[in-house]
């Protein structure tokens, strides 16, 4: 089978692209449609050109095979040039999703039918890019100003409709994309399908709508890609090269690398040792706990067509979890994502009782409960006796060992951990760990879930707060040590925020809960090592009871949507820097950055070395996708090998001169950067 076939229907070519899964626009499609091209203009019987895709849709953008491969001619502008000055006018049918690439050879041709469910767009962007075939001068040539900046800059995709009224289609139909472009072929041929073409048309970007997306403009991505636009004012052959030399720009930018590993990262982490065992059926789901995070899990099955048992110990906490997620439930009517009466219907799927007998017969139960592991264990020991044979039992427990879980039962081969993320049916991470007596079937059958309910799965294997939470509980001591050292918490959170963080360490407390870490400092402390730095500011803070947004108060102070710097803080930080003798110091934005990276880098490190993940790119994922790392900058070791290995064993070097028990140049890092590699080579050899 080829790639691009053509087929004459009296005076129209059919052109069809049929490169399965998704029609990329790789070589073989790219050399199959210049040699139809050619072929239809040099047939005199051919008076149009009918351009379509087979599947389940039109191309759907760049072939990610070719990523970091040496360019193969024709490239895609060549390919455009070619589509665009073809003297037989050709009609495009486009239908499924359309981006890119894909988008691109849309505009090259002189009209343009559309199917309707279409969506269209040009997500460059997303990957540190800028279009590179001609969107970034053609767009603005067919549809307004504002419609092409916000598709250009934003990387979100357009309805069929919305690009019917804006004039990016020509038409929009019903039916086969054969069919149909068969028929739009013909309707060209009548003169009832206009034609144009497209570097005839005057740009429609205005200065003011320039000046207006500059002003909001956030980071060197959308700035390169607002310069492109820019230049679609020019004559078409000249904005192209303009926008190829900032492509060219692009491609060699640090967001680039960042952007395109985050990209790998999300298919990467599927490829686990346990990936061939054969998953069991997920029929039905149980849920045990009705607090948020249990009913977050349930709503996320829910949402995925499993009907759920959802256990509580008392009737009224029963009538709460129930609300709960009828609460969640209709957060998604509101945004589209159902209707009313589909959300009925899911409800109707879900049983709320008190009687752990109702799970008898489920698939999977996932426990929620108090993070102890007194009750967790006493959780387990019910469900051995209940569940029937083949069951898998998971904990959602943050930092409590598995195995010690596992072990409550007759059968810790069926036990495992699924860490959600609150809150979890919106959150996408999925840690799923291991316990070393777990089935390989029943790693399969978590990360099946996974997919199910449509979250990123990363593999873990055991330790204190497997591998998320166990790095963050190292670098968050960076932040704490800086505070107390002299930089204020309000400037390390700007700080880190200015680096691409949402918000940064003291905010995320502030809404995560102060208890929380309160609770695990306490758990921790008579296992804390004597020459261990502690920092009390953040206890003192939970002493008064100021536990963050959920009182009102905590680091900062909280007046409805307003908040602002809680002054007993600074006053506990001094009194605590006087009390240990300590000068406070100033700290530049960047020393607060390249401090709180290093430590995160540290400890990322040791959770490869050790092997609680698989490899660097599954760390990398679990910031990503469960902690809002900038992914620009592609995960914490992706920062790493873009920032230089040496360079980091350096800083931590310089800063383990104050603090030689904290400051530890892992045993990895050292080894990768004396050799010149780096933990995207590690992630090569997985």
């Amino acid at each position: 089978m080829t790639a691009v076939e053509i087929r004459k229907e009296g005076e129209v070519a059919l052109v069809k692209i049929d490169s399965p899964p998704v029609n990329a626009a790789g070589y073989d499609v790219r050399v199959g449609l210049v040699n139809a091209i050619q072929d239809a203009a040099s047939d005199d019987a051919i008076k149009v050109i009918a351009l379509f895709a087979a599947g389940r849709t039109f191309v759907a953008g760049a072939d990610i095979r070719e990523f970091g491969q040496p360019p193969k001619l024709p490239g895609l502008p060549e390919v455009c040039d070619l589509l665009e000055a073809s003297a037989k006018p050709i009609v495009c049918v486009l239908h499924g999703t359309t981006l890119g690439g894909g988008l691109e050879i849309a505009l090259s041709c002189q009209a343009r039918v559309g199917i309707k469910g279409l969506k269209l767009g040009l997500p460059e962007v997303n990957l540190g890019l800028l279009p590179g075939a001609g969107g970034t001068q053609r767009l603005p040539r067919l549809v307004d100003g504002k419609t092409a900046l916000t598709m250009i800059t934003s990387g979100k995709p357009i309805s069929a409709e919305a690009a019917l009224e804006a004039g990016l289609l020509d038409d929009l139909q019903d039916g086969d994309p054969e069919a149909v472009a068969l028929a739009a072929g013909q309707q060209v041929l009548d003169g009832t399908l206009k034609t144009r073409v497209t570097a005839e048309q005057d740009n429609r970007i205005t200065a003011d709508e320039l000046n207006t997306f500059r002003a909001k403009a956030k980071g060197e991505l959308v700035t390169r890609a607002l310069k492109a636009a820019e230049a679609s004012s020019l004559p078409l052959s000249e904005g192209l090269q303009v926008e190829r030399d900032l492509f060219v720009e692009a491609l060699g930018s640090n967001a680039h690398k960042g952007l395109k590993h985050a990209f790998f990262a999300e298919r990467a982490v599927a490829h686990i040792p346990e990936a061939k065992a054969d998953a069991r059926d997920l029929k039905s789901g149980g849920v045990i706990g009705g607090g948020t995070m249990g009913s977050g899990i349930a709503t996320a099955m829910l949402l995925a067509g499993m009907p759920v048992t959802l256990i509580e110990m008392e009737e009224d906490r029963v009538a709460f979890a129930r609300e709960t997620i009828t609460k969640n439930l209709g957060g998604a009517v509101k945004r589209g994502k159902l209707t009313e009466g589909q959300r009925d219907a899911v409800l109707g799927m879900l049983t709320c009782t008190t009687d752990m007998a109702a799970l008898a017969d489920a698939d999977v139960v996932i426990e929620a409960v108090f993070e102890s592991m007194d009750v967790k264990r006493e959780v387990f020991g019910k469900l051995d006796q209940i569940c029937k044979p083949g069951a898998v039992l998971a904990t959602n427990t943050s930092y409590l060992d598995v195995d010690k879980i596992a072990a409550t039962t007759s059968r810790p081969q069926d036990v495992i951990g699924l860490h959600f993320f609150s809150p979890a049916h919106v959150m996408r991470l999925l840690e799923v760990v291991v316990g070393k007596e777990t089935a390989p079937e029943i790693v399969a059958t978590s990360f099946r879930l996974a997919k199910k309910l449509r979250k990123i799965a990363v593999r873990s294997e055991v330790c204190d707060g497997f591998i998320g939470n166990r790095i963050l509980a190292h670098y968050r001591k960076s932040s704490a040590y800086m505070q107390l050292d002299g930089a204020p918490f309000e400037q390390i959170d700007a700080a880190l925020e200015g680096f691409g963080f949402a918000m940064g360490p003291f905010a995320v407390s502030d809404l995560a809960g102060q208890d929380i870490g309160w609770a695990t400092r306490k758990r921790q402390a008579e296992f804390r090592p004597a020459e261990e730095r502690y920092v009390e500011i953040a206890d003192r803070v939970c002493e008064q009871g100021w536990f963050g947004r959920k009182s009102a108060k905590g680091f900062y102070i909280y007046d409805g949507k307003t908040r602002s710097v809680n002054p007993a803080v600074a006053e506990y930080a001094q009194v605590e820097r006087e009390a240990k003798g300590i000068s406070p110091r100033k700290f530049t934005d960047a020393e607060i950055v390249d401090c709180y990276m290093a430590a995160m880098v540290s400890e990322a490190a040791r959770v490869v070395e050790e092997k609680i993940a698989l490899r660097p790119i599954d760390v990398d994922a679990v910031f990503l996708f469960g902690y809002g790392f900038p992914r620009h900058w592609g995960g914490p070791l992706q920062y790493a090998d873009i920032t230089g290995l040496d360079v980091l064993v350096q800083r931590i070097e310089e800063y383990a001169k104050e603090d030689p028990y904290y400051w530890q140049v892992p045993a990895l890092l050292r080894e990768l950067a004396e050799a010149g590699k780096s933990f995207n080579d590690l992630n090569k050899e997985g």
